[in-house]
C-alpha cells in the first residue's frame, strides 16, 4: 500500500484519512441512488392518496346529486342547502 506523502504528521493517520475521504466518496453514490428511490416513492404515495381522496370526494357528490334527482322525480321536497 502506497503511503502519503511525508508530513509532520504519522504516515498511517494520513493514509488513514485519506481511505476514509475515498469511502466516502465511493458511498455518495448509493446514497444518492437510496434517496431518489425512497422521494420517488413518497411521491407516488401521495399521488395514490390523492386520487383515492379524489375519487371518494366525487362518489359522495355523485351520491348527493342522485338523491336531489331522484326527490324531484317523485316530487317529494328536498332539503335544500343552507
Amino acid at each position: 500500500m502506497a503511503m502519503a506523502f511525508p508530513t509532520s504528521v504519522n504516515d498511517q493517520i494520513t493514509d488513514a484519512v485519506s481511505q476514509s475521504n475515498v469511502q466516502v466518496l465511493g458511498d455518495a453514490s448509493a446514497q444518492a441512488a437510496g434517496l431518489l428511490a425512497q422521494s420517488m416513492a413518497q411521491a407516488i404515495g401521495l399521488a395514490a392518496m390523492n386520487a383515492t381522496a379524489q375519487q371518494q370526494n366525487t362518489a359522495t357528490l355523485a351520491q348527493a346529486v342522485t338523491a336531489r334527482a331522484t326527490a324531484a322525480l317523485l316530487g317529494g321536497q328536498a332539503s335544500k342547502p343552507q
